[in-house]
């Protein structure tokens, strides 16, 4: 059987992690997106988003925002529309980084962190990081316009070792 697939409409990526131990300091993990547009696929975002920041037109934001992995459930929720993104948009990557204080994080410092993609109740992906347990960031997924149009999903699970401005340079570049 086969059907017709409008993509994807509205999808959250939400992360979480455990509290840095008692006494050490805080382990802070940020969302980020990052668009292209159809002109420049690979090339410099159009725009970025992650915490204080939501894209121009309302349809990629972060509606949690957490600096310690305190809490319940997810400690991060970045939302994106693709419903309502402009035509002009191609590509968004998405990625998670950590903040680097003193001393050097990467993601097996951090307890139980996880991200999962997911459609309203139905969870298209997830990842525990422990493929890029020894990188300071990763990307987590890549949203694509097909050419009729619809949004779909490659997770795209990948580790850097960069600060978080060089990340935000390099997360969206093409693979070889």
């Amino acid at each position: 059987m086969s059907g017709f697939s409008k993509g994807l409409d509205k999808v959250e990526v939400a992360l979480r992690w455990d509290p840095s131990p008692f006494g050490a300091p805080a382990h802070d993990l940020d969302v980020i997106a990052a668009v292209y547009t159809a002109s420049d696929p690979y090339g410099s975002p159009a725009y970025l988003v992650h915490f204080d920041s939501r894209s121009p037109d309302g349809t990629v934001y972060l509606s949690r925002d957490s600096t310690t992995g305190m809490g319940f459930g997810d400690d991060e929720v970045l939302t994106l529309e693709f419903a309502r993104q402009p035509e002009a948009h191609a590509r968004i990557v998405v990625g998670v980084v950590i903040q680097q204080r003193p001393g050097r994080l990467v993601f097996a410092d951090v307890a139980n962190a996880e991200v999962h993609i997911r459609e309203g109740y139905r969870e298209l992906a997830s990842d525990d990081f422990s493929s890029v347990a020894e990188s300071t960031a990763a990307t987590v997924a890549e949203f694509v316009r097909t050419p009729g149009g619809a949004w779909e999903l490659r997770p795209a699970v990948r580790g850097f070792d960069l600060d978080p401005d060089a990340f935000t340079a390099a997360m969206g570049a093409r693979t070889v």
